[in-house]
């Protein structure tokens, strides 16, 4: 009979495999769904829905996961874990079925993916947790490195399926969900037992919710409507109203702890903290998400927008094609994930997450050097690289995180450590998008100009000063032939003032990349600086993690000595001394 710590991981697996499937095949097939929907990528409008597209679904598990931590160690793991997989796959089918056109379509998807997100924040709040319950201290690291190899085998299976249905129908790209989540959610509810420690007695903390998530969702918004456009300026960090909830959200979540300290029944249990493999190893991969949230779309920007086209590859087949050059560093990932959550195990978390975040800025400083026609293979192996740095981090810092938890706290503590994860990934693609959208807001303009003049249609320089940097890199991601939608988007009057040689050359595969290149570089670059410098501070926070530390060991331990302490007497009568140790009377 299969011994119950498998199915435990089997069915956590084939959540954290859904999820990996859904974010991959969505980031592959966006440039079909907004195609399919006939939303225009150079509308002033159009950024801020490919952000939320991208960004509402980890804002909204951010904000979650901490309040679903805690409600299941009231109400049972399994029992929310199970309800996750319906309410996914309930999103998943909204998301197949969505009706509208154009910006209809766009905020109904993101409203289905939001939906999508509350079931991911039932599994991703329970899953380690559930591991943790069911597989024994010294075989944690094991499962939990299992459990990473299903989620980059989704990313994988995502960005292939991905590719394949988009040419179909981007409606597809949804149902592909379903099965999984139906297979999810029957296994888990037939399957799975509950052997949590439950605290039924507890209550909701109703100020510590409101005051984190009220905080938290404001940051996160003015983190995402800071990326847009705002009046003259190619981003939104001088509007108003980003200002006023990025203050007030901040206010709120400094405020949070103070509020927590003084609350009979804490949501984020500060005394936790008191951990400390629980405290660094949160921090550390809060600073890994930050660093590495939003490479991959800085990479696949590259790709799509400069390398690949300038390689042969059609602008309608790049995205499918930017995962397949990806994966290098999915396949590092897989190699050095099982490995490192089995040998810390053994050997604990501190040196594996340690070198692996020192690997990671490595092979961000060694993006660096790459010009934008770079060689393949040099560019692989880096990728690679970073895969391996992100693999010996992933499954020994959860490990570490959970070992560090009294049984009955590991529901609040694994929505704690995702919480902490997602606002981390939520920063980083604000982080990585400002630097970027900074640096091209001021080098693009010229680049495009030197490069208009060369191909002959100066004309076209006064319509390029009024594109701004978001519209240029949001059709680089998606995919689109930008000049092609430029030019149709125009008069016909203006463009026939453009000689038929110069609008062969504007409307060909090579002019766009080697007009963005320059400015996108330098951009790109600062980004891969700011990461390096990010990882570095992780690197730090997992080497003062401390030893390997598991508490239900540790505590056991202490309890034995102090009940031998308490059992051993000392008599003196002259000279002679007797010791009595334990009830056995041995001495």
């Amino acid at each position: 009979m299969v011994q119950y710590k498998w199915i435990a991981l089997s069915n956590t697996t084939i959540g954290v495999l859904m999820a990996s499937i859904n974010a991959t095949i969505l980031m592959i097939s966006l440039p079909a769904i907004f195609r399919g929907i006939d939303l225009n990528p150079f509308l002033p409008s159009s950024f801020q829905y490919l952000l939320w597209i991208l960004m509402g679904y980890m804002v909204v598990t951010a904000v979650l996961l901490v309040t679903v931590g805690r409600l299941s160690d009231i109400f049972g793991r399994v029992r929310l874990f199970n309800f996750g997989f319906l309410i996914f796959t309930v999103g998943s089918i909204l998301l197949f079925l969505t009706p509208g056109k154009g910006t209809t379509a766009a905020t109904e998807l993101i409203f289905f993916r939001m939906i999508q997100a509350v079931g991911g924040s039932f599994l991703f709040a329970n899953s380690a947790a559930i591991i943790t319950d069911a597989f024994p201290a010294g075989e944690r690291g094991k499962a939990m490195g299992i459990n990473q190899i299903a989620g980059l085998a989704g990313s994988l299976i995502g960005l292939i399926i991905g590719g394949i249905l988009a040419t179909i129908n981007w409606r597809y790209v949804f149902l592909v969900s379903v099965p999984v989540g139906v297979l999810g959610t029957a296994w888990s509810y037939l399957k799975l037992k509950d052997q949590s420690i439950r605290r039924k007695d507890e209550k909701i903390d109703v100020p510590g919710n409101l005051t984190f998530a009220g905080g938290l969702t404001l940051v996160l918004i003015a983190i995402t409507y800071g990326l847009m456009p705002y009046g003259s300026s190619s981003m939104g960090w001088t509007n108003p109203w980003v200002l006023t909830a990025m203050i007030i959200g901040i206010g709120m979540l400094v405020a949070f702890p103070f509020i927590e300290l003084h609350v009979d029944q804490p949501m984020f249990d500060m005394h936790l903290f008191k951990y400390r493999g629980f405290t660094f190893g949160n921090f550390a991969g809060f600073f890994q998400s930050m660093g590495m949230g939003g490479v991959m779309f800085m990479v696949i920007i590259l790709l799509q927008g400069i390398w690949l086209p300038l390689h042969g590859y059609s602008y309608t087949s790049v995205p499918f094609w930017a995962g397949i050059y990806t994966i290098p560093m999915m396949a590092g990932f897989v190699i050095l994930g099982p490995i490192s959550g089995a040998l810390s195990d053994k050997i604990g978390a501190r040196l594996l997450t340690t070198v692996g975040m020192i690997i990671g800025a490595v092979a961000f400083i060694l993006l660096t050097l790459f010009p934008y026609n770079f060689s393949y293979p040099p560019f692989a192996a880096t990728l690679f690289l970073m895969g391996a740095g992100m693999g010996m981090f992933g499954a020994p810092n959860i490990t570490a995180v959970m070992n560090s938890l009294p049984a009955h706290y590991r529901g609040t503590g694994s929505g704690m450590r995702a919480t902490l994860q997602n606002t981390g990934q939520t920063a980083s693609m604000g982080i990585f998008f400002s630097i970027v959208l900074i640096t091209l807001s001021s080098y693009l303009s010229s680049s495009f100009n030197t490069a208009l003049a060369s191909a002959g249609a100066s004309v076209l320089i006064p319509v390029f000063d009024k594109i701004p940097a978001t519209s240029a890199l949001f059709s680089a991601f998606l995919g689109y032939n930008p000049m092609g939608t430029i030019l149709s988007l125009l008069p016909s009057s203006f463009v026939s003032l453009i000689s038929p040689s110069s609008l062969s050359i504007l409307e060909g595969t090579h002019w766009f990349p080697l007009a963005l290149a320059p400015a996108f570089m330098k951009a790109l670059h600062d980004s891969f600086y700011a990461g390096a410098g990010i990882l570095i501070i992780a690197a730090v926070l997992s080497a003062l993690r401390g030893k390997r530390f598991i508490y239900d060991e540790n505590i056991n331990k202490e309890a034995q000595v102090q009940e031998i302490g308490k059992s051993i007497t000392v008599s003196s009568v002259g000279p002679e001394v007797k010791v009595n140790a334990g009830r056995d009377g041995k001495k």
